[in-house]
């Protein structure tokens, strides 16, 4: 009984695989109404939204290995729908100003007090992880924006 349980288990495990959603990936496309092309920000706090904010919040993911096994594809492609309906960086310039405003605060008021980027995503992606020192930094320029 444990045997065919398991031969069971794996079939469906090799059946989900063949379900794959599609890919959140640009072609690189260069968008104009991205939040890094509308603000003149430094270098370096560019790659740090990009770094840590752009997985997820952008039309422009970049997967690891494992977010191409499922059922593990499946939560990843889900969190980033979700994830993009709150706020698209691409998109960034076809929002009002108020939204943008409210945005911003939003994202400030997130990395300060380290909602964002996620644990749960942290835990995986190592580089995202935001420090102390670029909390201070990104919240400052955040600050400027206001």
């Amino acid at each position: 009984v444990l045997k065919i349980m398991l031969a069971i288990v794996l079939f469906i495990f090799i059946a989900i695989q063949f379900y794959q959603p599609a890919l959140n990936v640009d072609k690189g496309q260069v968008y104009t109404t991205d939040f890094t092309q509308v603000y003149k920000m430094p270098v370096e706090v560019k790659a740090m939204f990009q770094t840590s904010c752009y997985d997820c919040h952008s039309n422009n993911t970049n997967y690891a290995w494992y977010d191409y096994v499922q059922p593990a594809r499946a939560l990843v492609e889900n969190h980033i729908k979700n994830a993009k309906q709150d706020l698209n960086f691409y998109e960034w310039g076809t929002y009002s100003n108020r939204k943008q405003e409210r945005l911003l605060n939003s994202i400030k008021e997130q990395i300060e007090t380290k909602q964002m980027p996620l644990s749960s995503y942290t835990i995986m992606h190592n580089n995202a992880k935001l420090n102390d020192e670029q909390i201070k930094v990104l919240t400052n320029w955040l600050k400027e924006q206001e």
